[in-house]
């Protein structure tokens, strides 16, 4: 009898845990953002651009973007085939939102740059290469939002 009741209270636990360990595998949707942006900074930083979502299972969303932060920041400068990858993602709506993180920036023209952003479980990874000159370090959001697709 105690071994009967032993295996129910197993099995009760195992069956209300599924759905999270069930949700954990699926979360590994590999997305990437490809974007431009055009932005530029004297303490308060502001930036605006368009991109596309496409992630592996041939699922793809126009976006617009947008990043603000504010800092020691002085500089104007063009991301032109930027890039983004995501981490933590079971579909491509996860990828919509606004990310956090600092990013620090020493560049003239030709730069590249790198930035690490989160939005709670998603994480974003940012590299770009561009023209113009930024100098400085802020605290940052970067906002993805969905773009209406134009005929």
């Amino acid at each position: 009898m105690n071994c009967i009741k032993s295996l129910t209270i197993i099995a009760s636990i195992l069956v209300s845990i599924a759905p999270e360990i069930a949700g954990a595998t699926e979360r590994d949707l590999k997305c990437q953002l490809s974007f431009t942006t055009t932005e530029w900074s004297i303490i308060y930083a502001s930036a605006a651009g368009r991109g596309t979502v496409t992630c592996e299972n041939g699922e793809s969303m126009p976006v617009s973007i947008s990043a603000k932060g504010i800092g020691l920041t002085a500089g104007k400068w063009e991301i032109q085939h930027g890039r983004g990858n995501f981490t933590d993602v079971a579909t491509i709506d996860n990828v919509l939102g606004s990310y956090y993180g600092l990013s620090t920036n020493v560049g003239m023209v030709k730069a590249g740059s790198a930035q690490a952003l989160t939005k709670g479980k998603v994480s974003l990874m940012l590299t770009g290469k561009g023209e113009g000159f930024d100098l400085g370090v802020a605290v940052s959001s970067f906002t993805i939002i969905k773009r209406a697709q134009t005929k």
